[in-house]
């Protein structure tokens, strides 16, 4: 008895002087520091990504590679650059965080990259969406989209579906820009042609000169590109107003301009509207049938493509640090993020190894009434999809 005692008395002493002897970062949690508005007129997409992000580690778990998870939620407010910068590095610098990420709009991204290179931190972008924003850090990824990825696809879908001759109309800022001109090279890459263009303010409240001006021109389609908001509705409205039948001229959008609470505002007049997107909470398969039903138990409303960014960035994020084996310098998360791929609730994603950027299908779907509600019906899609701006910086 008095041998097993002492056996178990100097396990005891061999047991504390392993864990004396470990690594202090062994035993601490990995920090994530998230950079989102949870304040201000973006406030609602900011709580959407986290959202997904929440519901992540509910299913998961709150730990990886045996280590907790510690999340530090910054509010950066809106568009504020100087403040996602200042944040970013407070958050490296104070509070000790392995990874930044977050980041819904595109200048706050952009700002943080100059942080995550100069201080090798690994970072996960789960919205901005502007094509560049990846060339900043070498250490990024991204778990979103970028816009010319979904716009030159339906470009050359539209081209490919009978449409020989478009219209566009874009908001007159950065991610119009970009929406403008990979729709455009996409289309007439394919072989369409543009049969005119125009920009409007991004503010603009009516667009019906704007409207009768691409009716004079009489395409078989309209482009259009508007940020979310109450802008969807306004271009919706002109539309019906100037006696655009989508039946007869193709409306061609990225997904927002047809958003729930933009069907509601213009009502039957969305029907026929064609739109490309990335996720939808009425995607068929299993995956996602399982995460809407996840989702709307614990936050009573559908999630959307902010919430699977949010959702799909922390996969990442938890899989790159198994990958590397619980290491937490950016190099090594990096490194265990390229090519990295894996069954979402949105269809097969991967990580492309060369530009860190998110390779997924591209739904395209039109609007119409399923069991008396107006939702969006995908019914082609483009498979595998590529940031093509990347592709051309070769």
């Amino acid at each position: 008895m008095r041998k097993s005692l002492l056996g178990a008395f100097v396990l005891g002493l061999g047991a504390a002087a392993l864990l004396a002897t470990m690594p202090a970062a062994a035993q601490e949690p990995i920090k994530v520091g998230l950079i989102l508005p949870y304040s201000g007129q973006f406030a609602d997409a900011g709580n959407q990504i986290d959202n997904g992000i929440k519901l992540y580690m509910q299913e998961k778990g709150d730990r990886a590679v045996g280590r907790k998870i510690e999340i530090i939620r910054k509010d950066v407010g809106g568009i504020a650059p100087d403040v996602a910068k200042r944040l970013a590095q407070e958050l490296i610098v104070r509070d000790k965080v392995d990874i930044i990420a977050g980041f819904l709009l595109t200048p706050n991204a952009l700002a943080a990259a100059d942080v995550s290179a100069e201080a090798k931190k690994f970072m996960v972008v789960m919205n901005a969406a502007t094509a560049i924003i990846t060339t900043k850090s070498p250490y990024m990824a991204r778990a979103s989209l970028t816009i010319p990825q979904l716009n030159e696809a339906l470009g050359g879908w539209a081209f490919k579906s009978g449409i020989k001759k478009a219209y566009i109309m874009v908001s007159d800022f950065g991610p119009g820009h970009d929406a403008e001109g990979s729709f455009q090279r996409g289309f007439k890459d394919a072989g369409g042609e543009i049969v005119g263009s125009v920009r409007f303010p991004v503010a603009n409240p009516d667009f019906s000169a704007f409207v009768q001006r691409a009716k004079d021109v009489n395409p078989e389609a309209i482009y259009v590109f508007v940020p979310g908001g109450a802008q969807p509705a306004a271009i919706g409205k002109a539309l019906a107003d100037r006696g655009i039948d989508p039946a007869k001229t193709k409306i061609l959008a990225q997904g927002e301009l047809t958003f729930d609470e933009a069907l509601k505002s213009m009502g039957d007049a969305s029907l026929g509207i064609i739109t490309a997107l990335h996720y939808d909470y009425t995607h068929d398969s299993a995956a996602n049938k399982a995460f809407v039903a996840a989702f709307t138990k614990a936050y009573s409303r559908n999630p959307d493509f902010f919430s699977i960014g949010g959702y799909d960035g922390m996969h990442l994020i938890y899989e790159s640090l198994t990958k590397a084996s619980g290491k937490t310098d950016g190099e090594s998360l990096i490194a265990a993020a390229k090519g990295m791929s894996w069954e979402s609730p949105r269809g097969p994603v991967s990580i492309d190894p060369e530009t860190r950027d998110i390779i997924q299908n591209v739904y395209i779907r039109r609007v119409e009434k399923v069991g008396g509600q107006l939702r969006n019906v995908e019914f082609d899609k483009v498979e595998k999809v590529k940031d093509p701006f990347k592709a051309r910086m070769k």
